[in-house]
């Protein structure tokens, strides 16, 4: 990377100083030469030559590196925290492997085919200082992380060999079932009935486009990402069959019969609250204003355009992208039928429309890596062959560096390396995207800020906002029962705060019906405080807990028991009275049944509407914000409110729309009187 550090001259009015080289130019390529498509061994240094933007420079590093299989799993060093993974990121003898399945464009039986010899080259490929991490289209590029054993990437795609999604009869998306409700394919009319068979194969289209966008999305989050992590060379295996890079369609967007005219979502009263509200508030009513929002915006999409983009960026980030087609050799692109829409199914892609479709996906697979000079493993049955040429190739190669005799401009600078040896073909960066002059002082001026002590306040709402945001993690995966308590004060009869914990248990989406739920308030002697149940069977739950002897502040646990589910103990901490210690989560959105449900999952998606529930017995009005991970405000208007349970308990309520937001963390800040309470949330995809 380079690196922000400059000498300057203090005034233009000295005498000219001296030129310096400092860091701040220095330039790294990965040079990888191959003659007749194996790789050239035994190069001088005198034998390569660097052009940047036309003019020559001086080879100052240069370096031969063969990387050799790390040895016994058991002998790689791992990490042991995400900071130590990124700092042995930085590296530069550490390559960089980024193994991206495409859940949206790979099917499940090629899924499971690819397994097996994607594990056994990442065990060929993975060196002793080589790091490798897995991303998929609904992860955000910081999610991931690295680490050097290759057995925890094979325990995944062992246990969810399933993990492709493409051609399923039923869409595992919410989103997706949702354009299948708006948009069903339609029969052909019986006399008498109106024909609205114009709507047919437009909720394919949509869900086909949404999933090309996210896929491209999360590429590019991943090679801004990867340019951020380090100079050096970077792989990224995209397991994909490729995508069509949908263009702007106009006849997307076109009136239907039985629809009309798409438009933006429509204003009416929530029954609820008796408040204005976009979403739908018919139970059982597909929310067509927010489909016809959808497939404006899906209509306007130019991947084309993106994808285009996406490729510029990975050179400027040193990123090579090797695309692997689990398929192998494909005949066909598109399934015979096609189910995932409600209704009649649609009648069988025409042989040229598929054969044109799978040309179009191959060669974005071939696009994607001569741009970014990777390697394609595309139309061969042999992926076991496949990967050893990826790995021959990424095995071997010349580290050279050189201070850049160019300005420091902020414009991209290309670098073109050249070899004198007859034959040989060499691969390297394209380029990289200079410093400016104002950024590196900048970024030095920043350098020594941080040197200097923070003030105890900054430092004080920086342990406040990464307190918000430390329980987030804990939701990147599923789990069958999830528990989430909060504790905190209502008035008692007697009309002093009395403690209660309230408990929300949380079943798996595929939980059968009519489980029971059991809590347990356990203090720190071991004693049990209270004790209590749910029969309800429902898949949220929450259970209001008061214990009947008097209870101190402190620390105490929270066991949830779920029939057939085991138990789940949360730690928490009753704050002194009247302060609260944490809030209740609600949920509504496609997958309630637009009703508001206690949810102990902290993953929203953008559709869902989001509401906080805090307790607080006493104190004037509250008001609310919405931070951003670092928690800065963000312009997003946050609906606060006050209700009185007739037992006595006065939640504050905060509620927020979603659909604003992009995938991200946040935090809503509640502020009562002089008490500021920070509560963490994500969105995901």
């Amino acid at each position: 990377m380079l690196l922000a550090v400059l000498a300057l001259a203090s005034s233009q009015n000295q005498p000219p100083q001296p030129t310096f080289r400092t860091e701040a130019n220095y330039v790294r390529v990965d040079v990888f030469p191959t003659k007749d498509g194996a790789p050239v061994t035994d190069l001088r240094q005198d034998e390569f030559e660097v052009v940047e933007n036309g003019a020559p420079q001086t080879i100052e590093q240069f370096e031969r590196v063969v990387i050799r299989a790390a040895g016994p799993q058991e002998t790689r060093i791992e990490p042991n925290t995400v900071a130590e993974s990124r700092a042995m990121a930085e590296s530069s003898r550490a390559r960089l492997f980024v193994v991206f399945l495409d859940t949206y464009h790979v099917d499940v039986s090629d899924s499971h085919r690819i397994r097996k010899p994607l594990i056994d080259a990442l065990d060929r490929v993975i060196g002793q200082d080589d790091m490798v991490a897995v991303m998929t289209p609904e992860m955000s590029a910081r999610d991931i992380v690295f680490a050097r054993k290759t057995t925890t990437i094979d325990g995944f795609l062992t246990r969810y060999w399933h993990w492709g999604e493409r051609n399923r009869m039923i869409p595992p998306d919410p989103e997706d079932e949702q354009y299948g409700f708006c948009y069903p394919n339609e029969p052909p009319p019986r006399s008498g009935q109106r024909d609205c068979t114009d709507q047919n194969g437009i909720a394919a289209e949509m869900i086909d486009r949404r999933h090309e966008k996210r896929a491209l999305d999360a590429l590019q989050d991943l090679v801004r990402y990867l340019r951020g992590v380090r100079e050096e060379r970077k792989a990224i295996l995209a397991i994909t069959n490729g995508w069509l890079l949908y263009r702007p369609n106009q006849n997307l967007m076109r009136p239907l019969r039985c629809k009309g005219v798409p438009t933006g979502p429509t204003v009416g009263i929530d029954p609820r609250t008796g408040r204005l509200t976009t979403a739908e508030t018919r139970p059982g009513v597909a929310p067509n204003a927010s489909c016809d929002t959808d497939r404006m915006h899906l209509a306007q999409l130019d991947n084309a355009d993106q994808f285009r983009q996406m490729l510029d960026e990975a050179n400027h980030a040193n990123a090579s992208f090797y695309p692997v087609d689990p398929r192998g050799l494909a005949v066909f692109d598109t399934p015979i039928v096609r189910q995932d829409v409600p209704g009649p199914a649609p009648a069988m892609v025409p042989l040229d429309v598929d054969r044109a479709m799978l040309t179009g996906r191959l060669t974005s697979l071939r696009t994607l890596a001569e741009a970014t000079d990777g390697l394609a493993i595309v139309d061969s049955n042999d992926l076991a062959g496949g990967f050893r040429r990826v790995v021959a190739d990424l095995s071997s190669y010349y580290l050279l560096g050189y201070y850049s005799t160019g300005k420091l401009d902020g414009k991209f600078h290309s670098i073109t390396v050249r070899v004198k040896r007859p034959g040989v073909q060499v691969r390297a960066r394209r380029g990289y995207l200079a410093a400016t002059t104002a950024a590196v002082t900048a970024a030095a001026a920043a350098s020594a800020n941080a040197k200097a002590a923070p003030s105890a306040e900054a430092a004080a709402e920086a342990v406040a906002v990464e307190s918000a945001l430390a329980p987030l993690p804990g939701y990147a995966r599923d789990m069958p029962l999830r528990a989430d308590v909060v504790a905190g004060w209502r008035r008692g009869s007697d009309g002093r705060p009395t403690p209660e914990f309230w408990v929300v248990g949380e079943f798996s989406a595929g939980t059968p019906p009519g489980r029971a739920l059991d809590a347990t308030v356990v203090g720190s002697s071991g004693t049990t405080l209270v004790r209590g149940s749910s029969e309800s069977g429902a898949r949220n739950v929450l259970i209001a807990l008061v214990p009947s002897e008097p209870t101190e502040p402190g620390e105490y646990t929270v066991r949830v028991r779920g029939d057939g589910f085991g138990t789940v103990s949360v730690r928490v901490k009753l704050p002194p009275a009247p302060e609260a210690g944490g809030a209740v989560f609600i949920r509504r959105g496609q997958t309630t049944g637009n009703k508001e449900v206690p949810t102990a999952d902290r993953r929203y998606r953008r559709s869902e509407q989001l509401r906080l529930e805090v307790p607080m017995p006493e104190g004037g009005a509250v008001t609310a914000r919405l931070l951003d991970r670092t928690g800065k405000p963000l312009a997003v208007p946050v609906n606060v409110a006050t209700r009185d349970d007739n037992d006595g308990t006065r939640w504050q309520t905060a509620q927020l729309a979603l659909a604003p937001l992009a995938p991200a963390d946040y935090i809503i800040e509640l502020t009562n009187g002089t008490n500021r309470t920070l509560i963490g949330f994500r969105v995901v995809p």
